[in-house]
């Protein structure tokens, strides 16, 4: 992760590159597209990109059996269960899931050790949700 961080990517770009190698898999578009979401969409308004990209991985693994676009119905049980986990893991203790919530006024590159935390800690719940579900890249 330090070394993603250090090549320029922001933390939704992180999550879904190591989730990506992970399943043996490239998409450098996709990684390209996350960084809409980084930094609370680009604002530090909005919800924290960690989160809306583990989103966006729950959705890319969580495939159904019917076609490769299609998400399983499974997918909004397990967005529940990691945005519920999120607001109890992070929001309460930071007072929110807005990016600047979290980061305080410098933004994410400031506070480094914060975001890089919630994201490790946001991945291995993000993959243990897929995993518990039968999806995620061993799957």
């Amino acid at each position: 992760m330090m070394k993603l961080s250090q090549g320029g990517y922001n933390c939704s770009q992180i999550l879904i590159r190591i989730a990506l190698e992970a399943a043996g898999r490239k998409n450098s578009e996709l990684v390209r597209a996350m960084a809409g979401l980084a930094y609370g969409c680009g604002t530090g308004k909005a919800t924290c990109g960690t989160l809306t990209a583990a989103c966006c991985l729950l959705a890319l693994f969580a495939e159904d059996s019917g076609g490769e676009e299609t998400a399983s119905h499974r997918l909004a049980m397990m967005q529940d269960e990691l945005c519920a986990w999120f607001h109890d893991h992070v929001g309460q203790r930071h007072g929110g899931t807005a990016c600047d919530t979290i980061t305080g006024e410098g933004g994410p590159s400031s506070s480094r050790q914060v975001c890089g935390a919630l994201l490790a800690d946001t991945y291995a719940k993000t993959m243990a949700i897929l995993m518990e579900n039968g999806f995620g890249p061993g799957a």
